[in-house]
């Protein structure tokens, strides 16, 4: 079984990790969290030679969702993700782009995501997990046939994501990776919104927000 490549893409001034995620044999792809810069995005497209069949995304913000509608025009691809509580944030687009100088679309998903779901692209396979507290309709998408997950802003390599917004919720955020997360394994890798990789077993060990050493 061909392990899947992932190509990462730093976008937007936050240096969001927009991805490119494809299987080698069928060179059929996703993009994963367009924030932006969607030349960038195209680009790299270009020269990886993959064939993009849709734009997943994980969560609402700016950072994540604000070049999925141009990408959606300029690629005739569906959108997937996130779950309808995040609606109002794709809504709220426009305004947010504006308050960090860059343009960005309202936009209404083709298919909005929720628990259970599966999504395909190509011959890889994920499966959908709501884990609000970030954002109300945060998901993370888990491929378990190769062990890795797609994070969004939920977990990080030593953090967790934000809580400090009106619609965020610290122990629901804690409790989306307790109960959610953990029980995936700890041999699970994943790649979050912004930094470096890290696998579950790693921040079960020593994410001060998992330990309680916070």
């Amino acid at each position: 079984m061909t392990r899947p490549k992932i190509m990462i893409i730093p976008v937007t001034p936050f240096q969001q990790n927009c991805s490119l995620v494809w299987n080698e044999d069928t060179r059929i792809g996703a993009v994963v969290d367009p924030g932006g810069d969607v030349e960038v995005i195209l680009n790299a497209i270009e020269q990886s030679k993959v064939v993009v069949e849709k734009i997943l995304l994980t969560h609402g913000h700016i950072d994540h969702a604000g070049g999925a509608a141009e990408l959606r025009d300029r690629l005739k691809v569906a959108i997937e993700g996130p779950h309808t509580e995040d609606a109002f944030l794709l809504d709220g687009l426009p305004k947010s782009g504006a308050q960090y100088g860059y343009e960005a679309r309202a936009f209404t998903p083709d298919r909005w995501l929720k628990e259970g779901d599966r999504i395909t692209v190509g011959a890889l396979d994920f499966a959908v997990l709501e884990c609000p507290g970030h954002t109300p309709g945060s998901v993370v998408l888990f491929n378990n046939a190769h062990r890795f997950c797609f994070m969004g802003d939920v977990l990080f390599q030593g953090s967790v994501g934000r809580t400090d917004f009106a619609y965020g919720d610290h122990e629901t955020l804690v409790a989306s990776i307790r109960d959610k997360l953990l029980p995936l394994g700890d041999d699970v890798a994943f790649l979050p919104g912004h930094g470096p990789a890290s696998t579950i077993g790693e921040e079960r060990r020593s994410n001060p927000f998992l330990t309680g050493s916070s």
